[in-house]
């Protein structure tokens, strides 16, 4: 594998370990330092299957961003945080750049407690606006008197949080910079009408024509600024009225764009007139993902997140494997063939959540909406009202921002909406911010909500099919990972509401469903005495037979990949004292604290509810557990 940094060296980055170091150097050299710092975020990417097309595309913005402010005074705030490995390594982090994601290593987004120049912790979209006009409020609150930049990709901004954050914004008008990346891309491709005028804004023939007015009048006055208007296209401003064709104007936020979000040079000189503006300013900045390395750039979205790869040739070390999300997308594929019916929603995570193909096989009955999962949920709701049998596909922690309209919007009549809800658990390396360990307990407490956990490729075939053949609101879970793929046209026939027994034993019985049978099978196998359940069904509880295992078993365990907190074990716990029976019951699950990132098999062992944990506890109960098993 080639080693960018041995090959062609960083000079000029090995001179800069923070924003100070940076300011020393030249404009004229700016541009090299952007390609050296490109160069060493291919390669530290590359040994780590880290967010690269992303980081990629916004290097030299945050080159000129830390050239003109001074953070971490002057407070900037980047959108999601996927992109901000640059800001990572001119905030002297540049030797841990290879833990990124590992455990104990630095977070893969920008995290306030890891660093003084995050501002703050971020890993979902659409939120830097609403922190940068509070700061900005804080600001002028207290006297003070530091500049905010927030850095938002044209994919976040598709989320209601920004939009509305940016009507607030524009009615309290406090000076703030707002450098809007736009390169057409979220994970998947944007969508949405605000992605449209971002394209005509490039492409509108008053646009093109103003150039060359506006040129003119400028070369009365400078050269090299008529150049610099002109290759901006912004001189038009002059000859139109803003509010009548922008709408950030409308809102009450001045605009200025699109401008060449490769030109570091340019970038710099147009930050350090509009941070010092009154009011908000949008700078409006056109990159491509991928930048400076020809594979990424041709297909952004698969270099989005990658494995591990040669960077001189682009070439994985390593296939990928069949996964959930796969599973899932197969799954959808044949069901909307057998029923017309079907329509699968999603928040733009088309290649997340393994629709690629489901998306080009039954392009009209899907739906992305965009980083917007309030959206995604009632407009299951509407389609359900109209007789279709809608699926979200969502992951479990973007779910937690659609509490309210899975409640309102789909519980309260009962509609037909299926919630696939993936990286359900632990997801290990994005951390904290991702893991999905509370929709088990969130989804337990509104009515009607039936909650499956299916242990393998098959079973979640059975529960979609189920789902899309009954009444009411269904939620099935599966975690991030692979699994093993099953045949078309396989649909096990499941009853809702079923549990099945899957080792025999009447002393010791472990209660587990999805991740959590895996490690209960793993932890039982030849004990003697040890029973295991397949609770795949949470809501609603297989009473039958819990109340049966209760009665003959001397104690029960039961294993989640949840919160602790209001999830299965508490749901077995609530119908024991309901039923009066007195079972011990130990509750393993993920602790009431937050997890940062590790592998996932790291967090189940620190938690306790991989296989040895199990064992542990069975050896506490009195079961006879071989030693150093």
């Amino acid at each position: 594998m080639t080693d960018i940094r041995q090959t062609t060296g960083t000079p000029l980055l090995d001179r800069v370990g923070s924003p100070d170091d940076l300011k020393k150097l030249s404009r004229e050299q700016l541009p090299t330092l952007a390609q050296e710092l490109r160069d060493e975020i291919t390669r530290v990417c590359s040994v780590g299957g880290l967010h690269l097309a992303s980081s990629l595309g916004a290097t030299d913005l945050i080159v000129a961003l830390h050239y003109v402010l001074n953070s971490p005074r002057d407070r900037i705030l980047f959108d999601v945080g996927h992109q901000a490995y640059a800001h990572k390594i001119l905030t002297g982090r540049r030797d841990q750049m290879a833990t990124i994601k590992k455990e104990g290593g630095l977070s893969g987004f920008t995290k306030v407690s890891e660093n003084p120049h995050d501002a703050i912790t971020v890993g979902h979209a659409s939120t830097s606006l609403a922190n940068a006009l509070g700061m900005a409020m804080a600001r002028d609150a207290l006297g003070q008197d530091y500049k905010v930049a927030a850095v938002i990709g044209d994919g976040s901004l598709t989320g209601g949080m920004a939009l509305a954050a940016l009507n607030t914004i524009g009615d309290m008008n406090r000076r703030m910079l707002i450098v809007l990346n736009d390169n057409e891309m979220s994970i998947s491709e944007n969508v949405g009408a605000m992605n449209k005028f971002m394209r005509g804004l490039q492409v509108q023939k008053w646009f093109q024509e103003g150039e060359g007015a506006g040129k003119k009048a400028m070369e009365a006055v400078s050269k090299p600024l008529a150049s610099f208007m002109s290759r901006a296209k912004s001189s038009t401003r002059h000859f139109f009225d803003p509010a009548s064709v922008n709408p950030f104007a409308a809102m009450g936020v001045r605009y200025v764009g699109p401008v060449d979000g490769h030109n570091v040079q340019e970038l710099v000189w147009l930050m350090e007139r509009l941070v010092d503006l009154d009011g908000p300013t949008i700078l409006h900045v056109v990159t491509k993902k991928g930048k400076g390395l020809s594979y990424a750039e041709a297909d952004p979205i698969y270099w989005h997140g990658p494995g591990k790869f040669d960077p001189s040739t682009g070439e994985f070390s390593a296939s990928k494997a069949y996964s959930w999300s796969n599973a899932f997308g197969d799954a959808m594929t044949e069901l909307a063939a057998q029923d017309p019916r079907t329509f699968v929603i999603t928040p733009a995570m088309r290649e997340g959540s393994g629709l690629v193909g489901y998306s080009k096989a039954h392009p009209n009955r899907y739906l992305d909406v965009g980083i917007a999962e309030e959206v995604a949920v009632t407009a299951a709701a509407g389609m359900a009202l109209q007789g279709l049998r809608p699926v979200v596909a969502i992951y479990s922690s973007f779910l937690q921002r659609a509490y309210d309209q899975v409640l309102h919007d789909v519980a309260i009549e009962n509609l037909n909406v299926t919630f696939a809800i993936d990286r359900a658990g632990i997801v290990g390396a994005d951390g904290a911010t991702h893991n999905g360990v509370f929709d088990l307990s969130f989804l337990r407490s509104i009515p009607g909500v039936r909650i499956g956990l299916p242990r393998d490729a098959a079973e979640l075939r059975g529960m979609l099919k189920y789902a899309q053949t009954h009444d009411g609101p269904f939620a099935i879970r599966y975690p991030r990972g692979n699994t093993t793929p099953v045949p078309e046209g396989t649909w096990p026939t499941l009853e809702w509401g079923t549990w099945e027994r899957v080792q025999d034993g009447d002393d010791v019985v472990i209660l587990a469903g999805g991740k959590g049978l895996e490690y209960a099978q793993k932890a039982a196998a030849g004990l003697d005495g040890v029973g295991v359940v397949n609770a795949r069904f949470v809501k609603p509880l297989d009473e039958t037979m819990l109340r049966d295992v209760a009665r003959s078993a001397r104690a029960i365990i039961t294993v989640e990949d949840n919160t602790v907190v209001g999830g299965f074990g508490s749901a077995v716990l609530e119908f024991l004292n309901a039923e009066g029976l007195r079972t011990p019951v130990r509750v393993l699950g993920i602790p009431d604290e937050f997890q940062e990132h590790a592998t996932v098999e790291s967090v189940h062992a620190r938690t306790g509810i991989d296989a040895q944990a199990i064992r542990t506890v069975l050896a506490e109960l009195g079961v006879d557990v071989p030693l150093g098993v």
